[in-house]
C-alpha cells in the first residue's frame, strides 16, 4: 500500500514513536456479544475474488492516501493539534463532526492491518493516533472545535451550539464524535493489539459514563446523532466493564422520555421511546445507527421488547422504505425515510452512509437468527446502492444515489456526477471505513455450524465447535452463479455447512411485497457434492447439509441467472407502467451515453429479447443487458463517463 506523507508540522512531530510488534487481540474479546452466531475474522479470510479484492485494493491503495491528504488540507489534523496548544489559530473545516473522518480513516486502515500486516502503514496510524491524542482534554472530553473555542462553532455552525460542554446536545456533535472515535480504536486494538488508541477511547469512555445518567450530579441527555452506543457496547465486549453497556442502554432508553431531556423530535427519532416506535422515520443514518445499537441491546439483554420494536422497524423499512438497489432515506429535506411508499426515483437520497448503517444493522440481526432475509438485504446494498457512492478511480463520490438523472438536476450536493470531497465528508470516510471489512461479512459460525452468507472466491481458516477447517470458494459471481466451495477438515469429521440460497435465486427482490419479479422463474439452483447431483431442501434460505467431510470435498452451486424484470408495489406511484431490470444480484440501468437515441423515449416491450453481453473493456469489466433498444450497465457504475441521463425504471411499451 502506496502510504501518504503528511507534511512536517503534523506527522513529523511524532515521526519517534517506534512500531510495538502486532498481536492477535482478538484473542482478547471477550464471549459477551449476546449473539449466537459469530461473524469469521478478517484475518481469516484470504480474499482473491476478480470482483471484490479490486474495489477493496482501491479504497486501501489509492482512496485512504487521497482522504489523508484531504483530511490535512482542511485542516482535520490541524484541529487536534489547535486544540492541544501545538498548534495556534481557530478551528479549521465546515462541520462540528470532521473529527470523525479521521476516526474512520483510522478504522478503515486498522481493517486493512487485519487482512495483511504492513509496518508503514502501521507507524502512520501510530502517528495519527498521538496527533489525536494531543487534542483530548486531561478529563477525556474530545470534540476540537468545542475545545478550541466554544464561542465559534465550525463555519459559523447555524443554529449556534457555543456555550457549555453538552448543552446543545442536539446538535453538537459532542457524543457522536466520540462515538465514531471508540468504533475505530477498537478495531485498531483488533488489528494491532496495541493499546494506544484503546486507552485515548477508555478515557473518553470513562469520562461519558461519570457524566450521564440519573444520578443529581450527573447530566441528564441522549446524543442528538446516533453511534456512540454501538461504540459502548463494542467497548465492553472488549473490556467486559459492564459500566460501558449500561450507559449505551441508558441512551437508547431514554430517547423520547421528555422527562429526560427536550425531545429532538422524529427527525433524530426522538420523539417517543424507542421500545414504541414501528415506523422507520427521520435522519436515515442517525435511524440505521440506532437500530444496529437496539439490536445490541436485544442480544446482550434478552429483552423483548428491544427486539419486537426492531423487528416492527425492519419490516416497515424493508416492505415500505426501500429502494430495488437497497438505499434507504427517500428525501433530501433531513436525509430522510419518507412516508411510507414514498420512494421518488429522480429526487432519492439513498445517502451512502444510510447504506452502510443498514448493512452493520442487518448483520446483526443475522447474527441474531441466521434468517437470510437479512443477507439478502445486505447482497442488495453491497452490490448496488452502496458501491455506487465511490468511482472506479477510488476518488470520487456520490453522497446521495439517485435512481434517476436528467443531467441537469444537481443531486449530489450541487453536482450532476460524483464529486471530488464535500464540506460534509462523511460519505467518502464511511466507504473507506466499511469497505476493507467486507471479507468478514462472508462467513459466520455458530458451534458446529458454518455459514456461507456471500459468494466470492476467497480461501479461509475456520474453527468450529468440533473442528477446524480450510474452506475456499471459486467463483465469477457476480457475473455468473457458478460457485466451486471445497471443504477441507483438519480430520474427517461432522459438521454442517449452511450455503445461502441467494434471494433473486428463489424469486424473491426483497423480503415482503415492495418489489417483486414480472415473471417467476422455473429453473432451480443446481448442488451436486464431489461431482453428485444432490437433492436438498430450501431451509429458510439455506441450503443445509449435515454429514462427514472428508478433507479436500467440493461442494458445486448453480444459481441460475437470467434477466429478470421487476416490477413494485402500484402503491409506488412513480414506478406504476415501468420495470427495472437484474442478472443475478445486479441491478442495471440505463445511461445516455449508452442510448444517445431518444433516451427518454426508450421502452421495455413485452416480447424483447434479452442478451447479456460480457464486455471486458467497459468500466472496468462488466455484463451489459441489450436489447434491439437499449444498454444497460450495472447501475452501481453509471456516472463514470461523464454527465448524462440515466433511469434505472424503464416504461413498459403501452
Amino acid at each position: 500500500m502506496k502510504i501518504f506523507n503528511l507534511k512536517n508540522h503534523t506527522l513529523l512531530l511524532f515521526a519517534s514513536l517506534s512500531l510495538s510488534s502486532a498481536m492477535n487481540a482478538q484473542n482478547a474479546i471477550s464471549k459477551n456479544s449476546g449473539y449466537t452466531i459469530t461473524p469469521v475474522n478478517i484475518q481469516n479470510v484470504k480474499l482473491t475474488d476478480a470482483f471484490w479484492l479490486p474495489i477493496i485494493k482501491r479504497v486501501q491503495e489509492k482512496t485512504i492516501d487521497y482522504a489523508i491528504h484531504k483530511c490535512e488540507e482542511e485542516g482535520r489534523l490541524d484541529n487536534f493539534l489547535i486544540a492541544g496548544g501545538k498548534m495556534k489559530g481557530e478551528v479549521k473545516g465546515q462541520m462540528p463532526f470532521d473529527d470523525t473522518d479521521v476516526y474512520k480513516i483510522i478504522e478503515g486502515a486498522s481493517n486493512t492491518l487485519i487482512s495483511e500486516p504492513n509496518p508503514k502503514l502501521e507507524k502512520l496510524l501510530d502517528s495519527l493516533i498521538e496527533i489525536i491524542k494531543v487534542g483530548q482534554e486531561k478529563d477525556g472530553y474530545l470534540t476540537t472545535w468545542r475545545t478550541i473555542n466554544p464561542a465559534k462553532p465550525p463555519a459559523s455552525w447555524v443554529p449556534v451550539i457555543e456555550g457549555k460542554r453538552w448543552e446543545s446536545l442536539g446538535i453538537s456533535h459532542e457524543l457522536y464524535n466520540p462515538g465514531h472515535m471508540i468504533e475505530a480504536a477498537v478495531v485498531h486494538y483488533e488489528a494491532t493489539g496495541k493499546r494506544n488508541f484503546l486507552d485515548i477511547a477508555i478515557k473518553t469512555a470513562d469520562m461519558l459514563v461519570r457524566t450521564f445518567g440519573d444520578n443529581p450530579d450527573q447530566i441528564q441527555g441522549v446524543p442528538g446523532h446516533q453511534i456512540v452506543e454501538t461504540g459502548l457496547v463494542n467497548l465492553y465486549r472488549i473490556t467486559n466493564n459492564k459500566s460501558y453497556l449500561k450507559l449505551a442502554k441508558y441512551y437508547l432508553d431514554n430517547r423520547g422520555n421528555p422527562k429526560n431531556h427536550k425531545l429532538y423530535g422524529a427527525y433524530a427519532q426522538d420523539d417517543i421511546p424507542v421500545i414504541q416506535q414501528k415506523e422507520a422515520v427521520g435522519h436515515a443514518v442517525r435511524a440505521v445507527y440506532m437500530y444496529a445499537g437496539m439490536t445490541d441491546i436485544a442480544a446482550i439483554y434478552n429483552d423483548k421488547d428491544y427486539l419486537n420494536a426492531v423487528n416492527a422497524l425492519w419490516s416497515n423499512m424493508v416492505n415500505k422504505k426501500m429502494y430495488i438497489t437497497g438505499g434507504i432515506g427517500a428525501i433530501h429535506d433531513g436525509e430522510a425515510f419518507g412516508k411510507n411508499y414514498e420512494l421518488p426515483n429522480l429526487t432519492a437520497y439513498n445517502e451512502t452512509c444510510a447504506a452502510i448503517g443498514d448493512v452493520y444493522w442487518n448483520h446483526r440481526l443475522h447474527s441474531m437468527t441466521g434468517n437470510s432475509d437479512y443477507f439478502n438485504i445486505i447482497e442488495r446494498s453491497l452490490y448496488n446502492g452502496l458501491i455506487s457512492g465511490i468511482s472506479l478511480d477510488g476518488k470520487q463520490f456520490f453522497y446521495p444515489n439517485a435512481l434517476e438523472s436528467d443531467g441537469v438536476h444537481k443531486n449530489n450536493r450541487g453536482s450532476c456526477t460524483r464529486q471530488s470531497w464535500f464540506d460534509c465528508s462523511c460519505c467518502p470516510t464511511n466507504l473507506i471505513r466499511f469497505i476493507p471489512s467486507i471479507p468478514r461479512l462472508i462467513y459466520s459460525t455458530n458451534k458446529n455450524e458454518l455459514y456461507v452468507n456471500l459468494y466470492a472466491s476467497n480461501t479461509a481458516k475456520i474453527a468450529l465447535d468440533k473442528t477446524e477447517l480450510e474452506i475456499s470458494q471459486k467463483t465469477n459471481y457476480p457475473w455468473d452463479g457458478k460457485v466451486a466451495i471445497t471443504v477441507s477438515p483438519k480430520k474427517e469429521s461432522e459438521f454442517t455447512v449452511k450455503l445461502r440460497i441467494p434471494g433473486w435465486a428463489r424469486n424473491q427482490v426483497l423480503p415482503g411485497d415492495l418489489y417483486t419479479y414480472k415473471s417467476v422463474a422455473s429453473a432451480k439452483t443446481a448442488l451436486t457434492i464431489d461431482g453428485k447431483p444432490t437433492e436438498y431442501k430450501d431451509d429458510n434460505g439455506y441450503i443445509t447439509i449435515t454429514r462427514k467431510w472428508k478433507k479436500g470435498e467440493i461442494i458445486t452451486l448453480d444459481f441460475p441467472m437470467e434477466v429478470k424484470e421487476v416490477v413494485t408495489n402500484t402503491k409506488v406511484e412513480g414506478n406504476i407502467g415501468k420495470v427495472a431490470l437484474e442478472y443475478g444480484p445486479i441491478v442495471y440501468a440505463i445511461e445516455e451515453i449508452d442510448n444517445p437515441a431518444n433516451f427518454d423515449k426508450i421502452t421495455i416491450d413485452a416480447n424483447d429479447t434479452f442478451k447479456v453481453v460480457k464486455e471486458d473493456n467497459l468500466l472496468e469489466g462488466v455484463n451489459t443487458i441489450q436489447t434491439d433498444k437499449l444498454k444497460a450497465i450495472p447501475y452501481y457504475s453509471w456516472s463514470n463517463r461523464g454527465v448524462g441521463k440515466m433511469k434505472v425504471w424503464i416504461d413498459l411499451k403501452k
